[in-house]
């Protein structure tokens, strides 16, 4: 990646200071982590999988969880990302907004490239994009994965902009997304969290109808 995107991501990640979603965007789970020897320094964030020069082959086997959210990538594999940093370590995320997460939290570990689901594409497992070359559609009509403002990528411009007429929204590239993601991200995670607590409410009345 040339040095312009980088600089424009990395102003992008500095939203993160403005919004204070860094430490909010962090999902609560039912229990503790396991304490390591990295915690305290940005290492505790360092992708957990092998290093692999070549994430985007059988990326849906390699990462089927997405780390941050623990969503099921292959469920929702419209609107997956996949980041390949420089020491080739990877996140495969279930959507732009967990991808956000992830070069947030690796700020010292510089993306190699950036890989996202081409919305447009025909067969039901949509294959990978690099954003580079991938035009996005920002706010349509199209439901949103982790965010109430639905980003999905393309990699035919023609194909953006016939959901364009179709779904609204306007058309960006990964930066303009990225952008959105972070300025959006505290009331996306707010958004999260109450739908997570719903569901935790209605298993346990579930639950507690089946002991009665």
């Amino acid at each position: 990646m040339n040095d312009p995107i980088q600089f424009n991501r990395r102003q992008a990640l500095q939203l993160l200071a403005v919004t204070g979603a860094a430490g909010a965007a962090i999902l609560s789970t039912p229990t503790l982590a396991a304490k390591c020897e990295t915690d305290g320094t940005p290492l505790q964030f360092t992708p957990k999988t092998a290093p692999n020069p070549n994430p985007v082959e059988n990326d849906l086997a390699k990462y089927p969880k997405c780390p941050y959210c623990g969503m099921d990538r292959k469920q929702f594999n419209p609107s997956r990302h996949l980041v390949q940093y420089q020491d080739d370590l990877v996140d495969g995320t279930c959507s732009l907004h967990c991808a956000a997460l992830s070069l947030a939290l690796n700020l010292d570990r510089g993306p190699k490239a950036i890989y996202a689901a081409d919305f447009g594409a025909k067969a039901d497992l949509k294959p990978l994009v690099n954003v580079d070359q991938a035009t996005y559609l920002i706010g349509s009509k199209v439901p949103g994965v982790m965010t109430g403002q639905s980003k999905v990528a393309f990699a035919l411009k023609a194909d953006a902009e016939s959901a364009k007429a179709e779904q609204g929204g306007e058309l960006g590239d990964f930066d303009a997304a990225l952008k959105a993601a972070y300025l959006s991200m505290a009331s996306d995670t707010a958004m999260i969290r109450k739908k997570r607590a719903a569901m935790k409410q209605k298993a346990a009345g579930h639950a507690a109808g089946h002991t009665q």
